[in-house]
């Protein structure tokens, strides 16, 4: 069992079920506004408690005047009770998990005063702050008696100060491990020195090199009981252990490692060896055994190998008798994720899902022997239960919609997951063990949902390149009226390996408010319809992918309700590179907005944290594949450009830097092409969906400003949305 519920009584600050009354509800629904972006409310992360009789999950609003988002735990009783705010608004809380006996309410929060993140409410005395309770294992999972948890962490980090001189140096600056240029004069030099290769992330910025050899910190496993303020390290070994889970009956823990069980300075180094070599379809093609599953007793000792298996291993759970392990494996990178069986006493893995065309992405074992999974079918997420014979699964809790983040009590008799649709953001919901009897447990976007009149989309299929068959969406513009036409906006996903779903989008929303259609469309390279589908356009991006694309084009402009000469096109990653080279091939468009664009494949390589997402799709480096890279970057063929476009871009964007938007508008602007270039500080690769609030939503306004002149003959002369004034903020 994973450290998660029972018993529960009121906290101290415990609030109101929210219905909406913080916001008076307009007597008729009408479009979404900028502001609207602010109330929605999303619900994540539920836990349900080992009874049963609790659900405890995360609630995230936004504070428009302070600019950021909010993160609460609230607890709610699964016989229908109003939820209650368990956690201080004055901070951050979130990941609630209950104690075994389901006396505890465990989340993480950084407050001021504490050592560590996690924090703890005794859920059986009402009233009380939260308190931090050592002698309670904060993570980790538990056999079923509840007495300890297992987990891995990497060994504390050696803290002996390095006595040298450039030990003031800030991190960046210092030489790194094995350097060969030095600074002059180290308390003049604050720029940034580096020798490995992988130096930036999207999500950290610059990551300092090793500056010695002691930086390899492998995660160990660890052991605490309840009631024992220390926690004992049982391994220490050279290479990492990861996805450690206890077996049941407390004796055994199961864990993840690599397959020759090397040091991970071994592996770090190979891999950055093989990186630096050309490609070569044999070698880099080839199915590896990366890692496998071992075994051993919770006290420590040998680690015994389970089976031998090519691919990665992930998700291990015990089944209730504790005589096998099921895991989440994917033989290699372009082929289908299966739900694998393996008895720990040693033998071949089961694949349980066949050849069933998608792919498992949360699994639990429960108590009755079901093996309980969601997968995204299609544009859709259902939950699932898998047939331990191998035969097809058997979808408890489906339909259009997407049901995620499931969490089951200990007896399997209650479900929690989450749900959204089209036209209705995330709600908490319940059902029984057998995801019967479903009911909504929350209702904090109901008073939105009155205000706002949410557009709903057809989902239609069609035929493409190839017969291969597409799933698309269009949603109707807000006010619709029969026999009027309406300008349409396609959308493009990034990725390439993701995907649009039946769930709420505000960007879809934001578009529709404005009075037009959206249409969006999973083509090839998507996720969601197996690897074959998802894999299908390496090498090819640009090509029968462009074709699906606009073959969906096609058909909506043949509608009446369309106007075809007012269709633009927009997309972010991926969609962003789809965009530019939507301009390159086609005047069809009034307008295109392009978001972290990719316009020139080589310079991408070398700015990019992610070259390996080109290596493998592109089959090679730049200079392994010149051609390739040469023929699908649209800068390439930028004389051809008649669209107006717009770019946005993130100054702190490491997965799509700003030289590629730099590029393109220069050259835009020097050819006559409208073209308008707007940039986002503090802000990376993930702004249209974490960023700051404040420029989020200005984005959102922009790209309403740019189709509406372009595609509406509408000038917007004043902000379209006022500040909030102070204290007014959620």
């Amino acid at each position: 069992m994973s450290l998660a519920s029972s018993h529960a009584a009121r906290g101290l600050f415990a609030g109101l079920c929210v219905t909406g009354a913080l916001h008076a509800q307009s007597a008729t629904p009408r479009a979404m506004t900028l502001r609207d972006w602010y109330r929605v409310t999303t619900v994540s992360q539920p836990a349900v408690s080992p009874s049963g009789r609790h659900v405890a999950f995360t609630v995230t609003t936004v504070r428009e005047a302070e600019n950021k988002r909010h993160q609460e735990v609230w607890v709610a009783t699964t016989d229908g009770g109003t939820p209650q705010r368990w956690t201080s608004p004055g901070y951050e809380s979130s990941a609630p998990r209950w104690s075994p006996d389901g006396s505890y309410l465990l989340f993480n929060s950084t407050r001021p005063q504490g050592k560590g993140n996690t924090w703890v409410i005794r859920v059986d005395a009402p009233g009380g702050e939260a308190m931090q309770m050592p002698s309670m294992p904060s993570s980790g999972t538990m056999p079923r008696d509840g007495k300890f948890a297992v987990w891995a962490e990497p060994a504390p980090m050696d803290t002996t100060p390095l006595r040298d001189a450039f030990a003031k140096m800030p991190a960046l600056a210092r030489p790194p491990f094995e350097a060969i240029t030095m600074p002059a004069d180290p308390a003049r030099f604050d720029g940034r020195h580096f020798t490995d290769m992988n130096f930036k992330s999207n999500a950290t910025g610059f990551v300092a090199s090793r500056r010695t050899a002691r930086n390899w910190r492998p995660a160990q496993l660890w052991r605490q009981s309840v009631g024992d303020t220390a926690k004992v390290q049982v391994t220490r070994g050279v290479y990492s252990h990861r996805s450690a889970v206890v077996s049941p009956d407390g004796q055994t823990v199961a864990f993840v490692a690599d397959s020759r069980l090397r040091a991970d300075s071994v592996v770090d180094r190979e891999r950055d060896s093989l990186g630096t070599l050309p490609y070569d379809k044999v070698r880099d093609e080839a199915e590896r055994n990366e890692t496998d599953i071992y075994v051993m007793p919770v006290s420590g000792g040998t680690p015994r190998k389970v089976a031998e298996w090519m691919g990665g291993e992930s998700d291990l759970e015990w089944s209730p008798d504790g005589r096998r392990v099921a895991f989440i494996g994917r033989p290699a990178r372009a082929k289908s994720a299966r739900i694998y069986v393996v008895d720990v006493a040693g033998g071949v893995p089961k694949n349980l899902l066949g050849t069933w065309q998608y792919e498992p992405e949360q699994i639990a074992w429960l108590s009755t022997g079901a093996l309980r999974f969601t997968a995204s079918i299609g544009g859709r997420a259902a939950i699932l239960d898998a047939d331990l014979n191998g035969g097809a699964p058997t979808e408890l809790v489906g339909g259009r919609r997407r049901a995620t983040n499931m969490s089951v009590n200990d007896a399997a008799t209650v479900m929690a997951y989450v749900s959204t649709s089209m036209t209705k953001p995330t709600e908490l919901f319940l059902s029984d063990g057998r995801g019967a009897n479903e009911r909504q447990l929350t209702h904090f976007n109901d008073a939105l949902n009155a205000d706002v009149t949410w557009s709903d989309a057809e989902r239609f299929t069609y035929r493409s390149v190839g017969n291969l068959e597409i799933e698309g969406w269009l949603m109707k513009p807000y006010g619709y009226v029969a026999g009027k036409k309406y300008p349409v906006v396609l959308y493009i996903h990034g990725g390439p390996h993701s995907q649009y779903n039946e769930g709420w989008f505000d960007e879809f929303q934001n578009l529709a408010a404005q009075g037009m259609f959206v249409l969006f469309t999973n083509p090839r390279g998507s996720s969601g319809y197996g690897a074959d589908f998802t894999y299908s356009t390496r090498g090819r991006w640009g090509m029968e992918d462009y074709d699906d694309l606009m073959k969906s084009v096609d058909i909506v402009a043949k509608r009446a309700d369309i106007d075809s000469t007012k269709m633009g096109a927009s997309g972010g990653s991926y969609g962003g590179f789809m965009t530019t080279w939507m301009a390159t091939k086609t005047n069809r468009f009034a307008a295109i907005q392009t978001d972290r664009t990719i316009t020139d494949w080589t310079y991408w390589y070398g700015a990019s944290d992610a070259q390996g997402l080109t290596e493998y799709e592109f089959f090679g480096k730049p200079w392994d594949n010149q051609a390739l890279y040469d023929r699908l970057s649209p800068i390439r063929y930028v004389n051809k450009v008649r669209t107006p476009m717009l770019l946005v871009q993130s100054e702190d964007d490491f997965r799509t830097a700003m030289g590629s938007a730099e590029i393109w508008y220069e050259s835009l602007k020097k050819r006559g092409i409208p073209a308008e270039f707007v940039r986002y500080p503090r802000s990376n690769h993930d702004l249209s969906r974490a960023g700051e609030p404040w420029l989020l939503v200005d984005r959102l306004g922009r790209l309403r400003q740019w189709f509406g002149y372009w595609l509406q003959g509408e000038k917007t002369t004043a902000p379209v949305a006022a500040p909030v004034g102070a204290g007014t903020g959620r």
